[in-house]
């Protein structure tokens, strides 16, 4: 992007443009180490240890990408944040082998992504229009029942989930966001989510639903501690795995970069996919160093950069930068985890909705007399989404197999690129 561009937003509205993407993230970003370090039986000193570092490594794996040189970094206000596939496999070595087992293989993963990025950035001529396009309709598609499930309160197994409060609350939220996209001004207009979310909150705290003992119980101040836990240990089958669980976010990290080329009319040539794909590299082995987790690029902030308008880079240092203090100051990070679940999850489906439409707008410039092209959107749109409603259906095939099916953005990739090979050959390739 030109420094131009970048000059567009002052550092004061860039630092509240920034909070908007973090608050977007935020609880993607959590919901990792919760779960791991819950599956692990950590102790409460191990888990803030884990929350707090864990954000500190969003912001600075962020920045890789930010960073534009010769080597590594997209330079598209892009934001990374855990892997949430790599939840499950994390789990199965650390309970099987040991701590060190679980970062020795998040290494070895990175690793390979920073060394085989260059061949794999030769993908790019098998996303024509038709299938990024799709990809990215699905992208937002197969993220919508997340903030419905968000909207009920999280978890769709409980009593009290889709209560009223809940339903209100997510009410409010997206009435808010679309009020004041509609008729606010300016940068008011830019920052609809945030006030969305600031204005369910307060909503949830006359009712008694927001507690602010994460904040009281967190602790002053941490450090980034090298192999925290222990030594790195390795072994090639849970090694493999990591790998495996790699491709499946590079793949997905695709669709995010083709999908920020589009909302930034911008051609993503193979060299920025090369370098994006080092700069997740680096982060996944900075996270196995420290301790935390691999990183990925964050689908749900490129429907924020197209609600908001606002495409430059700055407030995405702003988010990075404040990540990393967070990170550093547990207190300041707790206070973004008491935002209750249903008022997030009215700000996602807001996110995630338009980035679905911005798929939608690329596929109306694809030649639909072609019958050719409607079968590859109808076919790869539908396995995407029966994946992500029902991905148990691939229960009976090898765990590498369901590690990649089970992600219904990467069996959409598979099933759009497949059918436009099968359909054109050389003729559906991109130059």
């Amino acid at each position: 992007m030109n420094s131009d561009e970048f000059k567009e937003v002052s550092h004061g509205k860039a630092a509240i443009l920034g909070i908007q993407h973090l608050l977007a993230m935020y609880s993607g970003a959590v919901a990792v180490p919760l779960l791991i370090g819950t599956a692990l039986n950590f102790n409460s000193i191990q888990m803030t240890y884990l929350v707090s570092i864990d954000i500190f490594m969003c912001g600075l794996a962020t920045l890789l990408q930010l960073l534009r040189n010769r080597y590594f970094g997209i330079g598209l206000p892009v934001v990374l944040g855990c892997a949430i596939q790599a939840v499950e496999p994390l789990k199965m070595i650390g309970k099987q082998f040991s701590i060190g087992t679980m970062y020795g293989a998040i290494i070895v993963a990175g690793i390979f992504v920073f060394l085989i990025g260059g061949q794999f950035a030769r993908i790019k001529k098998f996303f024509p229009p038709v299938v990024t396009g799709t990809l990215i309709t699905v992208i937002g598609l197969t993220l919508v029942p997340i903030a419905v499930q968000n909207i009920g309160g999280g978890d769709a197994t409980a009593k009290s989930f889709g209560n009223l409060q809940s339903l209100l609350l997510g009410a409010i939220t997206i009435v808010v966001i679309l009020l004041v996209q509609v008729w606010g001004k300016g940068f008011i207009s830019s920052i609809a989510i945030l006030i969305g979310l600031v204005v369910g909150t307060i909503a949830a705290a006359l009712m008694g639903l927001v507690s602010t003992s994460p904040i009281t119980e967190a602790t002053w101040f941490h450090i980034p501690q090298p192999f925290y836990f222990g030594a790195p240990q390795f072994e090639w089958s849970s090694s493999l795995t990591m790998i495996i669980i790699a491709l499946v976010s590079m793949v997905e990290s695709t669709g995010v970069f083709f999908a920020l080329g589009s909302v930034l009319d911008k051609q993503i040539k193979s060299d920025d996919l090369k370098r994006g794909y080092r700069a997740e590299g680096l982060a996944v082995i900075l996270g196995g160093i420290f301790n935390t987790f691999p990183y990925t690029t964050f689908s749900q902030n490129v429907g924020l950069l197209q609600l908001s308008g606002i495409k430059t880079k700055r407030p995405i240092y702003w988010s990075a930068v404040i990540l990393m203090i967070m990170g550093l100051l547990p207190k300041i990070g707790a206070v973004a985890t008491i935002i209750p679940t249903p008022v997030l999850g009215g700000a996602m489906l807001v996110m995630f909705a338009m980035i679905s439409v911005q798929g939608m707008r690329m596929l109306l410039k694809v030649d639909f007399s072609d019958e050719r092209n409607i079968l590859i959107v109808a076919l790869a749109v539908g396995m995407g989404l029966g994946v992500s409603v029902y991905p148990g259906i691939f229960q009976f095939l090898p765990k590498t197999a369901q590690l990649f099916l089970g992600n219904g953005i990467v069996v959409a990739s598979i099933t759009s690129v497949l059918l436009n090979i099968i359909f054109k050959g050389k003729d559906g390739l991109v130059e």
